[in-house]
């Protein structure tokens, strides 16, 4: 069961790194203060019967991951939960699905289209949580989702991947506080998510949170290229809870505006 836990992650973190191409440059600059651990990685469906969330949940439910947290975004008309493995050493999994049936009959329309060239067979191989897109769509397209959620636009264009990594600043011996991490961070140049702060949730809900904003990368869409925010690296501190064992949740809150990691205007905004 590791090994194919292992080769799971492996082949999500070689897709995520395709498109990532700031990675390995954060890998090798916080690298040098510690073991690079991942807290976790984040995967996003839409509420449809064919890839909701308990779809796609169930490639890691088979290999022993338990379901441990739900979670309601109202605003960006999300639900998710997380999912943790028994044995120690494996990622958490949060999972989010964007609710359709509450948006306009336009992106129901796009988005329908667009799940409906997925072949059913393919959605029950393990490859299919990094396996990207299945369709083809247009820059318009992209643009009239984008309108409404950035989700959908990001899912239009992405599909099937992990959405981003984590750093678990626990296991960084010199790094230990995201305030630390941060600052390297922005001394290197790289671009950090500032909503809600650089800095989301802290020691009093005992989960501290901040990311750097989605690369751009090019991308090919049916009619031109346009260059697009990607996948994002997150960075996490875990504090202890009362009763001394640290906290494994996440707080919707400042999981609201990690989210806000792959918004389009917020890059366009920097």
């Amino acid at each position: 069961m590791q090994a194919t836990l292992h080769s799971l992650f492996a082949n999500l973190w070689q897709d995520y790194i395709t498109i990532t191409p700031s990675a390995h440059k954060i890998h090798d600059l916080l690298g040098m203060h510690g073991d690079i651990v991942n807290d976790h990685i984040a995967l996003r469906t839409f509420n449809l019967e064919k890839v909701n969330l308990d779809k796609i949940a169930a490639h890691f439910t088979a290999l022993g991951y338990e379901e441990k947290g739900q979670y309601n975004f109202e605003q960006k008309k999300l639900r998710a939960k997380h999912f943790e493995h028994p044995e120690a050493g494996n990622p958490k999994v949060f999972i989010s699905e964007l609710l359709v049936e509450e948006f306009s009959e336009t992106l129901q329309n796009i988005v329908h289209s667009m799940v409906e060239k997925i072949d059913p067979a393919a959605v029950s191989s393990n490859s299919f949580v990094y396996s990207g897109t299945h369709w083809e769509i247009s820059s318009k397209e992209y643009d009239i989702l984008l309108a409404e959620s950035e989700y959908a636009a990001w899912m239009s264009a992405w599909g099937f991947r992990a959405n981003h990594f984590t750093v678990s600043s626990n296991h960084l011996d010199s790094l230990s506080q995201l305030t630390s991490i941060n600052g390297k961070l922005k001394e290197a140049g790289f671009k950090l998510n500032t909503s809600g702060g650089e800095i989301k949730g802290g020691e009093e809900v005992f989960l501290a949170q901040s990311s750097t904003m989605a690369d751009e990368v090019k991308v090919r869409f049916s009619d031109i290229e346009k260059v697009i925010p990607s996948c994002f690296y997150e960075f996490a501190q875990r504090y202890p809870m009362p009763n001394g064992k640290l906290y494994q949740g996440f707080v919707a809150a400042s999981a609201d505006k990690i989210f806000e990691s792959t918004n389009a205007k917020k890059l366009d905004a920097l």
